[in-house]
């Protein structure tokens, strides 16, 4: 079997089977030299012993890995083009997230992914069955940041982005508070904190409260502690908000 296989197989679990998994079969079989669907179907194989022996579903660090891939071609295609920034934002993210040897691998599934035709819908309707909400934010964080990795997020993959978190059960205010962290406007601060500017100053601070939990890193423990470390960065983004506000109003 395979280099490239074993690798896929030990860090991914859900993402082996359903919609995904016949997408990354698709991808392995057609782009990805030296590595077989064969090779693919014998871990599948396994990750189904494994689910069946324990009666539940193994949702690994691969997983998320497999779903940002997949997410991530979606939202780069949806402005009719594949911008090398975008592309390359992408391979830095995961060269410092998993080191440069991981990275290659992701990548090189990555190149077979972004040439394949996606069911949005399928593939996040497999992902919000198995992946906790905290992780799906998460997803939602990472796509904002390709969009914006070329200086600019078009229509296109804003449209595409809100159409996935709508198939995640992500809600418009999770969604917009988001957004705002990465589209600056007038009352940015108030919608990262999912409140608006005439909210009082008890509102404000309970709604600090309530993102501050919502968004702390950790509620990514289960994916690694390099996620928990990107994790903190929306965090961040909320305390920023909140002293913004503060800062303005005086209290």
């Amino acid at each position: 079997m395979g280099k490239f296989a074993k690798w896929l197989g030990a860090g991914a679990g859900f993402t082996l089977g359903g919609p995904i998994g016949a997408l990354i079969g698709f991808a392995v079989g057609s782009f990805i030299d030296g590595v077989s669907v064969e090779d693919l179907s014998q871990e599948q194989r396994e990750y189904q012993k494994r689910r069946q022996s324990s009666g539940r579903e193994y949702v690994k660090s691969g997983d998320f890995e497999i779903s940002l891939l997949i997410l991530a071609s979606i939202v780069i295609k949806s402005d009719g083009k594949i911008d090398k920034r975008e592309l390359d934002y992408v391979r830095k993210y995961f060269v410092n997230l998993y080191g440069v040897n991981r990275a290659n691998n992701a990548f090189k599934l990555f190149k077979g992914i972004v040439k394949s035709k996606i069911s949005t819908r399928q593939v996040c309707m497999q992902i919000r069955q198995y992946m906790p909400h905290a992780s799906r934010l998460q997803l939602l964080h990472f796509l904002f940041g390709i969009a914006q990795a070329d200086g600019t997020i078009a229509i296109e993959e804003e449209n595409a982005i809100h159409q996935i978190a709508g198939y995640l059960y992500i809600n418009d205010s999770d969604y917009t508070s988001i957004k705002a962290m990465f589209i600056k406007e007038t009352e940015s601060a108030y919608k990262i904190l999912e409140i608006t500017k005439d909210a009082s100053d008890e509102t404000v601070k309970k709604a600090y409260r309530k993102m501050v939990k919502k968004y702390h890193p950790d509620k990514l423990v289960g994916l690694g502690e390099e996620h928990v470390n990107v994790g903190k960065q929306k965090f961040q983004k909320v305390q920023e908000a909140y002293e913004s506000i503060k800062n303005s109003r005086g209290f």
